[in-house]
């Protein structure tokens, strides 16, 4: 549970009301299916309901939560089948920017890549599901953008943006996080060997289990089938 803080916060879009949505969000608090109360959340947040419209404007751009017209906004569900779709197509993409990224790593990125591999570690020895899954958004996009393809860093990041309200919680469990860590080496060891059949298939081996576990911890009552 986030930490809110009373104080005012003026008119302008703020930073912290973002992560504070983002994080009642990721934890539960507001569920799939839910509708935002601006005043009650701006009453809640010491702030106007301005930063609060502005703020779910950005949620919406993540694909956190969806505007029905004359209805509201509400915290967006996925169904099953629409998770299992995009899964295979983010396997497909992760895997082509992994093999490209063999072609366009510099020693500078590698350097980058290292740091956020130990990063991880770290968020696992701390079980920092929060710090982890940030880490882990950062790895990835890192690749992408090795790939040196844009149309394709542009279709992940879509596909991320759909999954964060299923893929975030299961980063809280202390064993998901050294399993995916692991599989981050093997890609990282791929892509630093120049190995490109090897990287296309740990990043592609990556994102199946990656929906291995979410599958293992799924609860049907999260999502709505055919929405």
């Amino acid at each position: 549970m986030p930490t809110i803080s009373s104080s005012p916060r003026g008119a302008g879009l703020s930073v912290g009301i973002v992560a504070e949505l983002k994080e009642l969000i990721y934890t539960g608090e507001c569920k799939p299916g839910e509708r935002l109360n601006e005043a009650s959340l701006a009453l809640r947040m010491g702030t106007s309901r301005g930063p609060i419209r502005e703020a779910i404007k950005v949620l919406a751009g993540l694909g956190l939560v969806t505007a029905v017209p004359n209805r509201g906004v509400f915290v967006r569900q996925l169904s099953l089948r629409e998770m299992l779709e995009i899964y295979d197509l983010r396997a497909l993409v992760f895997g082509f920017a992994a093999d490209r990224a063999c072609e366009h790593l510099t020693e500078e990125r590698r350097k980058q890549m290292q740091a956020l591999l130990e990063g991880m570690d770290a968020a696992c020895e701390e079980e920092n599901g929060t710090l982890y899954y940030e880490l882990n958004l950062r790895f990835h996009a890192l690749i992408l953008e090795l790939s040196n393809n844009q149309r394709a860093h542009q279709a992940y990041d879509d596909y991320v943006k759909e999954l964060h309200l299923v893929r975030r919680k299961y980063f809280n469990v202390p064993g998901n996080m050294r399993r995916s860590n692991l599989e981050h080496r093997a890609i990282f060891d791929a892509i630093v060997a120049g190995s490109r059949a090897r990287a296309r298939t740990a990043a592609e081996r990556h994102v199946h289990a990656g929906r291995v576990r979410l599958l293992a911890n799924f609860d049907p009552s999260s999502s709505i089938e055919g929405t």
